[in-house]
């Protein structure tokens, strides 16, 4: 009876210790994974700096300058490393896909570029898959890419990406490959808008000037946190003030990333809105 107890609790005392050792070992697994995606992560931020120092000169010089080969050496021996450390990181794909197909890089090579760029869409990248749906839409011209690059811009969609929010929000407006739907283009300016797309505040501001409602989809989402723009007294100018207002936001956001464009818009609409003010001075005048 002893010796039953005792291999009993032999027993117990090394399945206790199993589960120890197993709960132990998936702990080390998930640092290890965890370490290599912040090894990763660094290597990315390195390259993503040389990649904005170049992009920051390259206007200035020639495309194949040899002043930045150093930097672009550097940012590709980054992403190549990142990949080692970890290679289910999709921002060191996608951006070392970019060095392939846009940059001079020593030893570049679009099939490997193409190649990068579409397992990172794959694996879920937003900006890969925008890049690729805009690819797509640009180099091929028949359905079967149409379609596969409104695959992977719905996918970036999915994500909020704004420039894949822009751009289907001009499809929509279009009608291009789908049916025309104002309401939806305007849901899609918007939110790229919020993210401070300025090609998508202009779009959105200029729809407003011209007077199209904005769908209840966008004011339930304004109503949220939002104050109210200004309004003004007399009720048959409240509508015409609103879209001012809401149109003014969005040049502004333009503006604010610096497109000159948006800063004209921004012009035009003070002075409509000073047009209107006065117009409202005159017939208050008027009554007295």
């Amino acid at each position: 009876m002893m010796l039953r107890r005792l291999i009993l609790r032999e027993a117990s005392a090394a399945v206790a210790e199993s589960k120890f050792a197993r709960r132990l070992h998936g702990f080390d697994q998930r640092r290890g994974v965890h370490s290599r995606n912040k090894k990763a992560m660094e290597y990315v931020a390195k390259g993503w700096s040389a990649i904005k120092e170049v992009d920051r000169v390259i206007d200035y010089c020639e495309l194949n300058d040899r002043r930045l080969i150093p930097l672009l050496r550097g940012a590709k021996e980054n992403f190549e490393l990142a990949l080692e450390a970890d290679n289910l990181n999709t921002h060191a794909r996608f951006w070392l896909s970019k060095l392939h197909l846009k940059y001079h890089v020593p030893g570049a090579c679009k099939a490997i570029g193409a190649a990068l760029l579409v397992e990172a869409a794959d694996m879920g990248n937003a900006d890969a898959q925008y890049e690729l749906g805009c690819r797509l839409r640009i180099e091929n011209d028949h359905v079967q890419s149409d379609q596969q690059a409104f695959h992977y811009i719905e996918n970036a969609v999915d994500q909020l990406h704004p420039g894949a929010l822009y751009l289907l929000g001009i499809v929509y407006l279009t009608g291009d490959c789908v049916k025309q739907d104002v309401d939806s283009a305007i849901w899609c300016f918007h939110r790229a808008s919020e993210k401070g797309h300025a090609g998508a505040a202009i779009a959105y501001g200029s729809l407003l000037l011209r007077g199209v409602q904005v769908p209840e989809s966008v004011t339930r989402l304004n109503s949220v946190g939002v104050s109210p723009p200004k309004r003004v007294r007399r009720k048959q100018k409240i509508a015409e003030m609103d879209q001012l207002e809401m149109a003014k936001e969005q040049f502004q956001i333009a503006a604010r990333a610096g497109c000159d464009l948006g800063l004209k818009w921004l012009q035009r609409v003070e002075q409509e809105e000073k047009l209107v003010m006065n117009e409202e001075d005159n017939e208050c005048a008027s009554y007295v």
